[in-house]
């Protein structure tokens, strides 16, 4: 897969590579008639809508006889057709490789060789050894299509223009001043060659590079709910609702959560306080939360902006809920900006304890109502009637309880935000009952284990029974393992300790080799809805499906 970041949309692209022997032996296939390049088209089309990604990138790294390229047209022209008609927004680009003579020859560039392919898709995806001069004659070849071009930066720094690596933005810096586009190659470098001190610290500061060349601009929607987990689709540990259900590192792209505006600080030892997504310590939804640590004196406050925006509220009052986790003496609250329709900018303080030390600074001081969770999350939630307002802004403020004692200087200050959510009053989540859900198992294969246990691969789908027009981003599925003593009521209540076994972002999640130990009469598969303002059915009322072992 390739990833592009088209007018501010991230577009997720399989690759088609023929590259070898193998490679040319299908080339011939695909290019041998015309009905051939349909077929294939329509095929790739069809994996692309069906799978939920965005486009393809052809890549076409074999030599072709010149008799082969209007075949070659036609594959292209027709995937591009086939594709716009499937899905919405999608994209077919064109790598730099095979030119119109057949001839396996990178160009570097976009020319007459290769713009006959560019003129039958999205764009081309030039090859990354260019020189100073190219993204300028490119663009001229390109005219009103010059940010179709996206000249190929190697981070790996393999004759690339700049060197990449820690020079990227050498490259980055020049195409902007072009006016071309550019495709970042295998940014997974810092990764892969472990660069120090850690990945989390190398990976911000690489990507500062781009953010400082090209600027940064965050979308966030537009109208409520807001919510975000600050989850970046990996961890070494899942959690829902402040208690870890796994503690095995994991990706998954899907799970991404709204990220907050942080910029990265190469001097550590320059603000008093450092904010962080953070992997490591605890987190109250997924994999990670919003630490904010250093030290920080009596009286002393320190504001870190986490998303601008342009959220239009209604005529029901604005319902706020987030979750804290910190150390004695160390408060965190949030500033919620609004704009009223004469611009008049107001800005409300959410605050877990009243305090002097901002009275006067705001328009309103809201102290929520507190949760305290058995794992040490605090739940804050509180409202505001905001109508027809705009929230164009939301910051979280750290800062210390009123008094309190710092005779010997700033003391450490230590807290994590665990999610935020942003609704009006109108907007709770309807969960419709387990008996409303169609949950079925399927392609059920046993195999045999160790000590007489089995192994358990399966799929397990679901769906409402009536067409109720209810969507949920994601399902979490847990399994229990009912023994014989245990297993008395199939259609009851929840009757032993469940384990988590995933999330679904589609109504179906596949259960592959799962160990069912000797002694287990039943397996329950439960599926629990999970709203997009981070609200979660209780496990009791959620489908199920029950297998016999």
């Amino acid at each position: 897969m390739i990833f592009l970041l088209v007018s501010m949309e991230l577009k997720v692209l399989g690759t088609f590579i023929l590259e070898w022997d193998e490679g040319s032996i299908i080339a011939n296939e695909l290019l041998s008639t015309k009905e051939s390049t349909h077929l294939y088209a329509e095929r790739l089309a069809e994996l692309a809508s069906k799978l939920g990604f965005d486009g393809w990138l052809l890549n076409m790294e074999v030599k072709l006889d010149v008799k082969q390229i209007p075949n070659m047209k036609e594959f292209i022209s027709h995937l591009t057709q086939t594709m716009h008609s499937l899905v919405q927004g999608s994209l077919v680009i064109w790598y730099d490789s095979v030119t119109v003579d057949g001839d396996l020859s990178w160009q570097d560039q976009l020319n007459e060789k290769n713009k006959p392919f560019f003129d039958l898709c999205d764009g081309i995806f030039v090859n990354y050894t260019w020189k100073e001069n190219y993204p300028k004659l490119s663009a001229a070849v390109a005219g009103d299509r010059r940010y179709d071009v996206y000249m190929g930066i190697d981070v790996f720094g393999r004759n690339t223009y700049g060197g990449g690596k820690w020079n990227t933005n050498v490259a980055l810096d020049l195409l902007r001043k072009d006016d071309v586009s550019a495709a970042i190659f295998a940014p997974g470098w810092v990764y892969e060659t472990k660069q120090p001190p850690d990945f989390e610290t190398a990976q911000n500061r690489w990507w500062s590079l781009v953010e400082k060349s090209w600027g940064i601009l965050q979308k966030y929607p537009k109208a409520l709910p807001f919510y975000t987990n600050f989850d970046q689709g990996r961890g070494l540990h899942i959690s829902i609702e402040g208690g870890q259900v796994s503690n095995a590192s994991w990706n998954n792209i899907s799970s991404q959560g709204f990220q907050p505006f942080l910029k990265f600080n190469d001097d550590p030892n320059s603000d008093t306080i450092q904010v962080l997504v953070d992997f490591k310590e605890a987190s109250y939804s997924g994999g990670g939360n919003l630490t904010f640590k250093g030290t920080l004196e009596n009286n002393a406050q320190f504001t870190a902006r986490l998303f601008e925006g342009e959220l239009l509220l209604g005529d029901s009052p604005v319902h706020f809920s987030y979750s804290v986790k910190s150390k004695e003496n160390s408060l965190l609250g949030l500033i919620v900006e609004f704009s009223s329709a004469t611009e008049e900018k107001k800005r409300v303080f959410v605050t877990a304890k009243r305090t002097d030390q901002f009275s006067g600074k705001f328009s309103h001081n809201i102290v929520p109502y507190q949760i305290q969770k058995a794992s040490g999350w605090l739940i804050l939630e509180g409202g505001i009637v905001k109508n027809g307002d705009i929230i164009t802004g939301i910051s979280a403020v750290c800062y210390r309880p009123d008094p309190v004692d710092l005779a010997h200087g700033p003391a450490e200050y230590f807290a994590m935000l665990g999610h935020l959510t942003v609704k009006t009053a109108g907007q709770s989540s309807h969960f419709p009952p387990s008996s409303s859900w169609r949950v079925e198992g399927e392609y059920i294969e046993w195999t045999s284990g160790s000590q007489g246990s089995k192994n358990l691969s399966m799929k397990i789908s679901w769906g409402l029974l009536e067409r109720i027009f209810l969507q949920y981003p994601k399902y979490n599925v847990y399994v229990e393992k009912l023994r014989e003593e245990t297993f008395q009521n199939r259609h009851g209540r929840r009757e032993g300790a469940h384990k988590y076994l995933g999330v679904a972002h589609v109504q179906a999640f596949y259960v592959s080799n799962l160990t069912v130990p000797s002694g287990i009469a039943s397996l329950k598969f439960i599926i629990q809805p999970c709203d997009n303002d981070g609200s979660i059915q209780k496990l009791d009322d959620s489908p199920f499906f029950q297998l016999d072992v």
